[in-house]
């Protein structure tokens, strides 16, 4: 069995806001979603020198003088910032980045934390996250590899882990996300520019989807991808917002659909893999999060029906199968 692991802790509680839909009471649902035999690491926390790795000095002194502030501040309509805030989105980071590291280490590893950071850009934090922690986390990584791919298959487009890697042809960013929703970004033809052309896929799919049309994309588009990029680590910023009683999305993801997602990748890449929690809003989430680690464990998983995927989807798959790498 691999070794498997989890990161997380209490600190992640701190950052909250009653009544939001990104606050403490999203890991109510992942106190019982750890199973037997995985290891659970204490939250570690990032650097500034960490942090800057992605984000500009003015960006992560911005968001810790709205922390010493006090009292709740809103960044703009979606995100807010409280006293507890840098603290605990720099535990997320670190977090992140310690995962990493046991992936290269030959751990299975998954940060449970928050706030989520895949739509915190370089200079602006936007969409509930203040820090871009699995951007950071590859970042981390390339000081030892040559080159690390990210998989988000959050529901909404990672604007901000696309914008921090576009000219890098280190980085082989991917996005599965549901289309014309926040934050309107992620179209196919957004592929990189400079020396990172080729190096972003952007999948854009109809609501409505499931396992079906993900697993086609990645199976068909994004591991023949890393398969040529020949990446030394995958991060994954898993978003759990795919799923079905996801109040914020419109997608037909069922909780063990994720683990099966995984499986797909672990049983066609032999790579240090690192997961992410990104997004997430739903009461089955916890159920979701449980499949994913019994895949990272070799846990036997239930297999539905062959169905065929939309023809939307279809269709992307053959677009982005163009890009050049």
């Amino acid at each position: 069995m691999p070794k498997t692991s989890a990161v997380s802790g209490e600190i992640f509680f701190l950052h909250h806001l009653d009544n939001h839909p990104e606050c403490a009471i999203r890991l109510d649902t992942l106190r019982d979603c750890i199973p037997e035999g995985v290891v659970i690491h204490s939250p570690v926390l990032a650097e500034v020198n960490d942090l800057e790795l992605v984000h500009t000095p003015e960006h992560v002194m911005m968001i810790r003088q709205l922390s010493e502030f006090g009292g709740v501040r809103f960044i703009n309509p979606d995100t807010y910032v409280t006293s507890h805030s840098y603290e605990v989105a720099s535990y997320a980071a670190g977090s992140a980045i310690f995962a990493a590291e046991r992936a290269m280490d030959g751990e299975r590893s998954f940060a449970l934390v928050r706030p989520p950071g895949h739509h915190a850009e370089p200079d602006r934090a936007m969409g509930f996250c203040l820090f871009n922690s699995a951007a950071i986390a590859a970042a981390s990584l390339l000081k030892e590899c040559d080159r690390v791919a990210i998989l988000d298959w959050d529901v909404h487009h990672g604007n901000g882990t696309q914008k921090a890697f576009y000219t890098s042809d280190r980085v082989l960013v991917m996005s599965i996300h549901q289309s014309n929703s926040f934050p309107r970004t992620g179209w196919i033809d957004e592929i990189g520019s400079g020396a990172g052309k080729g190096y972003n896929l952007n999948a854009p799919i109809l609501p409505g989807c499931g396992l079906t049309d993900y697993r086609y994309l990645i199976s068909e588009v994004f591991i023949p991808a890393m398969l040529r990029f020949r990446p030394e680590a995958l991060i994954i910023s898993a978003g759990q917002d795919g799923l079905s009683d996801d109040p914020l999305a419109g997608m037909r993801l069922l909780p063990g659909d994720f683990g099966l997602l995984t499986r797909t990748i672990t049983d066609a890449l032999d790579l240090p893999i690192a997961l992410v929690l990104e997004g997430g809003y739903g009461p089955s989430m916890g159920k979701s999060i449980y499949s994913i680690f019994s895949a990272l464990k070799g846990d036997t998983l239930h297999e539905p029906g062959i169905t065929t995927p939309h023809a939307g989807t279809l269709r992307i798959a053959k677009l982005l199968q163009r890009v050049q790498i």
